[in-house]
């Protein structure tokens, strides 16, 4: 391994030298843009939780509720990024022995088959709202409807997703199954 191959860190004057790269939010999904909300309300809540209980010893009964509910909207709304980036958890060990045909038809129903289990889960979220409209939350007086359609939110963003993912896999001709090395931005 030659050491001198990398980017050049220490200058000739024996100082640190490091150049950042320009912070472009340019691909940034609108999930990740929620889930970012979701996530600094959040910690505000976490944090309001933290002064209430060991600042002032009187601890606000809301924040645990509304912290575990945001949790929850962070989780699902941010699992849509986590389908844009194709990038969840995947074992592609039988795609590198399969045949090229065979690969491909495997690689496309994975596809199919994650876009009918979101849509699925779109309308199994639709019909448990629809059953439990008037249940409220324990401590705050709201409907967990709010909560369920932050989750069905989640599902159809990643319904949506999973079928552009889909899309970009029978335009380029291979999916990340069958080619590990590649990503989601090699087009």
């Amino acid at each position: 391994m030659d050491l001198d191959s990398g980017p050049k860190v220490m200058g000739d004057d024996g100082e640190f030298h490091a150049v950042d790269e320009e912070v472009s939010f340019e691909g940034t999904p609108f999930e990740a843009w929620v889930a970012l909300g979701f996530f600094w309300a959040l910690g505000l809540v976490v944090f309001v939780q933290f002064i209430t209980r060991y600042v002032f010893n009187d601890s606000a009964s809301w924040t645990e509720e509304i912290g575990r509910y945001l949790l929850i909207a962070t989780v699902f709304v941010g699992a849509a990024i986590g389908v844009a980036k194709n990038n969840h958890i995947q074992v592609d060990l039988l795609f590198r022995y399969l045949p090229k045909t065979p690969s491909r038809v495997l690689s496309t129903a994975v596809d199919a088959m994650r876009i009918v289990f979101y849509a699925a889960m779109v309308l199994f979220t639709v019909q448990m709202m629809m059953k439990m409209e008037s249940y409220k939350m324990t401590i705050i007086d709201l409907p967990m409807n709010i909560v369920y359609g932050v989750c069905l939110f989640g599902f159809a963003a990643m319904t949506l997703r999973s079928i552009w993912v889909a899309r970009i896999h029978w335009r380029r001709g291979y999916s990340v199954l069958e080619r590990p090395e590649t990503t989601m931005s090699d087009r």
